[in-house]
């Protein structure tokens, strides 16, 4: 990927939520802590939707936990920020920031 490709809103959001969420991320966790900090209704489908293709680009890299059975025997998927992923998020951050630099406060 070239330092000209950014991500997308809902990339970041995801991304971000992430590391606030540290080894407390799996599916459902994201998509509450995603809709308490912003305020937007998300459905879980487009959380994994999002993860999947984070993964795909090697931002996000999952791990199943120990089984459960609360959860009928199944694991939990756990997803972590991986090391080009920082970058990524790094590159949109100074993107914005360049993009923001002399626009003037609105009056």
């Amino acid at each position: 990927m070239s330092s000209r490709d950014y991500l997308g809103e809902f990339e970041m959001v995801v991304m971000l939520t992430l590391l606030h969420l540290e080894d407390r991320a799996y599916g459902m966790t994201i998509r509450q802590e995603i809709e308490q900090r912003t305020g937007r209704t998300v459905s879980i489908g487009a959380v994994y939707t999002t993860l999947r293709r984070l993964q795909s680009k090697g931002y996000v890299s999952a791990q199943l936990g120990a089984p459960s059975p609360s959860r009928g025997g199944r694991a939990k998927k756990y997803f972590a920020l991986e090391p080009e992923g920082n970058e990524a998020l790094q590159r949109s951050r100074q993107m914005f920031a360049q993009l923001w630099k002399d626009v003037p406060e609105p009056s």
